[in-house]
């Protein structure tokens, strides 16, 4: 995901047009027309979608994009099994989805790096919801823009157990790299799913932030996760889940209903980002990332692809 240096009059005109725009409203007219199931207007949807991003669909159970039910099991489209391989070694880390990377590397203390000239506090961020967010300070972070194009899957870039599930209510600015550009605190505004977890070698987190049309999103244990009323912030339970709490390396934990972004925070000392991860980089799900380094792994008792 990259932008000019110096953003153009359409492009600040762009982001300005977002500012006013009734962001939640446009957001659930979508969510309603994407799940429609009358035919012709669906396929209207998808064709013109195909026509104008030219989605991948060779790696999709489904490969007809006229053969879905309705435009969301279209763009939420299942892959082939094994299409998607894991990495080789147990302690190497993969991409939890396919996208491109906006910014990655390490936290500053306790601030991001969103785009040339912005920062963002992990605090913020994770909205006090992430239990010690003091963890996280000087770890390092990887954050992925997922285009429309993208399969909008979800999946666990390491084994891990869901210890923490937290819905925060925001805005729902587009995420792409001229927004990401000019607008401030853009991944601390918008409305996103905190998930953390414990895996064999410590916590991690993974923040699923929505954007605009993308006022939908879901996971494997809570189902779907927004929009939901009232507003505000949200701790899910964690008992008596819809699926596992530990789940492997490469399992599914979610889907965006439209295209969004993924940002995994890890603790100071546990993981080197591969020198490839930096902003650019385009990646698909299950390709190595980072490994772990130096911390004792611990046993994750009923998982099958501890790192």
């Amino acid at each position: 995901m990259t932008t000019p240096a110096s953003p153009s009059l359409g492009e600040r005109a762009f982001v300005a047009l977002q500012y006013a725009l009734p962001k939640h409203l446009l957001s659930r007219l979508v969510h309603r027309a994407t799940r429609s199931r009358i035919v012709p207007f669906k396929n209207a949807l998808i064709s013109a979608f195909v026509r104008g991003y030219r989605p991948e669909m060779q790696d999709a159970v489904q490969g007809n994009p006229l053969a879905y039910a309705s435009f969301n099991e279209f763009f939420t489209r299942e892959l082939r099994a094994g299409s998607r391989p894991m990495p080789a070694e147990i302690a190497q880390i993969a991409s939890p989805v396919d996208g491109t990377v906006s910014e990655a590397g390490r936290i500053d203390n306790n601030q991001l790096l969103q785009a040339k000239g912005h920062r963002y506090s992990l605090e913020a961020l994770l909205a006090a919801a992430a239990g010690d967010v003091a963890v996280f300070r000087g770890g390092d972070f990887m954050t992925v823009y997922l285009a429309p194009y993208n399969y909008h899957r979800i999946h666990m870039p390491q084994s891990g157990r869901l210890v923490d599930c937290v819905v925060v209510p925001g805005e729902l600015f587009s995420v792409n790299g001229t927004t990401a550009t000019l607008v401030p605190g853009l991944f601390t505004r918008n409305e996103r799913v905190i998930c953390r977890f414990e895996g064999a070698h410590g916590s991690f987190v993974m923040v699923l932030v929505g954007a605009l049309h993308v006022g939908s999103m879901q996971t494997v244990w809570h189902g779907e996760v927004t929009p939901r009323r009232p507003r505000r912030v949200l701790q899910l339970p964690t008992a008596a889940l819809a699926a596992p709490a530990l789940l492997d390396r490469g399992a599914e934990i979610g889907r965006f209903n439209m295209g969004s972004t993924v940002i995994v925070i890890w603790p100071p000392g546990m993981v080197q980002l591969d020198a490839k991860v930096r902003a650019g980089q385009v990646l698909r799900m299950g390709e190595r990332v980072a490994t772990t380094i130096s911390r004792l792994a611990r046993p994750l008792s009923g998982g099958n692809d501890a790192v």
